[in-house]
């Protein structure tokens, strides 16, 4: 492939909800650009965007693929993005380096949540949007139902430019609006055929085209209230101008299966869609802190943006980026504007799915990759020494659901954590944790498909096998009584023998931990001794009467004790302390505190009543709701954590996965005592096995 200036290259990216046809679609524009001599199928795991193992495995989407090709003298680098929502990260990337999304709309079931978010994702990057209509071939398929979904739900910059002519149950002419020309595609290929009659529908489909180029340019605008006909020109001129402004929102259709619609659908993007020269420039900080409009030129110093990362055991770190400006070749000098430290290129590639192509440079504008930079990760910007600037990273969610990862080997615990941070390198959606109080590795991710991959690849990029459990919850134990209990050691063993004996008074206090203070008087026991007790109870407090989880909010007074001048020792008092601790707490009226969060979870208006029934039945306390705009509302409540593990399965099955939550720790409370019986019944179970 040739090399591409910024005003000739569109970067689009492929989204929608899973399961409309965005990687067929994707096949479909390659195979007739030529890139490929063969249509690949999600089903038979060939295509060129779902080469991953487990997109094979499981005939889905599951990271954003790159796969450029030309038509009509345009660079198009298609960014075929997943449609699960357990792997929106995907989509993220994907948005963060396009200019234009697509999204893709099922022709049988028409608008969706994966429609809804993919719209927002691009209303949040300021990108320009087409849609497209697909699998009309189905007989259970209806365009203008989906058209009419489409229009309803995101208003009138929604303007059908290539439609079905319905003759009998299937449509076998597409009309194309910009051209006023129709398409026969009985024959596989189209076929162009006189204009049918339009009939009062398609008319009005005409009204609204003509009415979109009028809004979007002041002299057509006049031409308009002439009653003069636009001309092919001027309405592809017009309608371009409202793409790039956003003011209008293109309508294609067709069945990238049958192969129906997709030269009118791939023409339309080339005439269309803004180029990286208008759409991509950005806004970066400088060193400073200060706003710095980077434009999109070849002549300007080099910043790009890394949007993706492939952190292969076998072939190594490959990194995805996005060049704003300048171009980056073997020769460009780089800053990590995230570490301060210098990056060397050691070749440019430009990627097709999976395979590698090497390029002479990459320049603005473009999307390529280069391989082995070993301290780069998704979301660094790139750029040259005399020009610092950070560019905008990628807004990740937040992973949603944890689960404690176990070795099914004993002693490979290191070898996960290292598969699950290079996995992490190349899915920031998905994180892990050491937690030293609980003893577990816990992995979470956006939902349990996601964290089931995470498992998968695990065993068959790093050799692991592991399985996932419920994560303990973190419980605390403290007193509620004030008590003074003796603690006294003493060991006669032949020679110096061991003796302390200490009066303790424990007692509730508001603190974190332990609170260790003295009031001895006399001498009774040493001070050179107080240091020993002190440390006895630091590693009782470790571990609780009720559970053996650790005790909070204990205030422990040294007020009295005795010693012996020969047997007496730090290790003695260290014991005694230990005895007294040991006979003090289970008088002191133990509890169980459990840790409680705070939920903020924002849903659909109709979803309300759902959520504060289910906080209810968590165990939860409703604070407060507020409106989120756009029909959501923001419910917070406070939810003990332990109800909390499957809550984001719920939340996605209650909201048709419309809903979002944010979960954070927030204070301990005293547990139920039905909860609190179950918690040590389980902990004196799994401590006699």
């Amino acid at each position: 492939m040739k090399q591409y200036q910024a005003k000739d290259i569109i970067n689009l990216a492929m989204a929608g909800h899973s399961g409309v046809g965005k990687t067929s679609l994707a096949e479909a524009m390659l195979f007739l650009a030529g890139v490929t001599d063969r249509r690949g199928k999600v089903a038979d795991g060939n295509t060129v965007c779902d080469y991953d193992a487990e997109e094979i495995r499981r005939k889905a989407s599951i990271s954003a693929a790159m796969a450029p090709f030309e038509w009509k003298n345009k660079k198009i680098n298609l960014l075929d993005a997943p449609g699960l929502f357990d792997f929106e990260g995907g989509m993220c990337e994907a948005m963060r380096a396009a200019d234009t999304a697509v999204i893709v709309v099922s022709g049988k079931d028409g608008v969706s949540v994966g429609t809804e978010k993919a719209v927002e994702a691009a209303d949040k990057r300021g990108l320009s949007k087409f849609f497209f209509v697909n699998g009309l071939s189905d007989e259970n398929a209806r365009f203008y139902d989906a058209l009419e979904g489409l229009e309803s739900t995101f208003g009138a910059s929604v303007c059908p430019v290539v439609v079905p002519y319905i003759q009998g149950d299937h449509a076998d002419v597409y009309i194309n609006l910009l051209e006023n020309k129709a398409y026969d595609f009985s024959g596989g290929k189209p076929v162009a055929v006189a204009m049918p009659d339009l009939g009062d529908r398609l008319e009005a489909l005409r009204t609204t085209i003509s009415e979109a180029v009028a809004e979007a340019d002041d002299e057509l605008f006049e031409k308009y209230m002439l009653g003069e006909e636009f001309t092919s020109e001027e309405i592809i001129a017009g309608v371009s101008k409202g793409v790039k402004s956003g003011a209008i929102s293109p309508v294609f259709c067709g069945d990238a299966l049958q192969m129906r619609g997709m030269e009118q659908f791939m023409d339309g993007l080339a005439w269309l869609a803004p180029s990286a020269e208008e759409k991509a420039g950005e806004l970066a900080v400088d060193e400073n802190g200060e706003p710095i409009e980077v434009a999109v030129s070849e002549s300007d110093p080099a910043a790009a943006i890394v949007f993706k990362t492939v952190a292969d055991p076998f072939i190594g770190k490959l990194s995805y980026l996005k060049v704003i400006s300048g171009k980056i070749s073997t020769e460009t000098q780089l800053i990590n504007m995230r570490t301060g430290n210098p990056e060397r290129v050691g070749k440019t590639v430009m990627m097709i799915g999976k395979k590698q192509e090497d390029v002479k440079c990459i320049p603005a504008g473009d999307i390529g990759a280069v391989p082995k930079f070993a301290a780069v990760n998704t979301g660094d910007t790139l750029c040259a020494p005399n020009r610092k600037v950070t560019l905008d990273a990628i807004e990740y969610p937040t992973p949603a659901m944890s689960m404690a990862i176990v070795a099914s080997k004993k002693g490979e615990e290191d070898k996960i954590a290292q598969g699950l941070a290079r996995l992490s390198e190349e899915d920031p959606t998905l994180t892990s944790a050491n937690n030293a109080e609980t003893h577990e590795m816990t992995v979470s991710g956006l939902g349990e498909q996601h964290l089931d991959v995470a498992v998968t690849k695990l065993k068959s990029k790093f050799g692991v096998d592991v399985t996932l459990k419920e994560p303990k919850v973190p419980y605390r134990e403290t007193i509620r009584k004030t008590v003074q209990v003796q603690g006294r050691h003493k060991k006669q063993t032949g020679g110096h023998g061991q003796f302390g004996d200490v009066w303790i008074e424990f007692s509730p206090c508001d603190s974190e931990g332990l609170e260790f203070g003295e009031r001895v008087v006399g001498g009774s026991v040493p001070k050179g001794f107080f240091p020993a007790v002190e440390k006895g109870l630091r590693e009782c407090v470790l571990k609780g009467p009720l559970a053996g989880y650790p005790v909070v909010g204990l205030s422990a007074v040294l007020y009295d004790g005795s010693y012996h001048p020969v047997d007496s020792s730090e290790m003695a008092f260290k014991t005694a302390a230990s005895l007294a601790y040991k006979a003090g707490m289970p008088k002191a009226d133990p509890v169980l505190l459990e840790p409680i969060g705070h939920l903020k979870a924002t849903v659909p208006d109709a979803n309300m009543g759902d959520i504060m029934g289910e906080v209810n039945k968590r165990r939860g306390r409703v604070l407060g709701m507020e409106s989120g705009g756009n029909g959501r509302q923001v419910v917070e409540a406070e939810v003990p954590m332990a109800e909390m593990h499957d809550f984001s399965t719920f939340l996605r099955q209650s909201t048709q996965g419309r809903g979002s939550f944010l979960f954070a720790f927030e204070r301990y409370e005293e547990a139920p005592y039905n909860v609190a019986q179950k918690v040590i019944e389980e902990a004196k179970a799994e401590s006699e096995e």
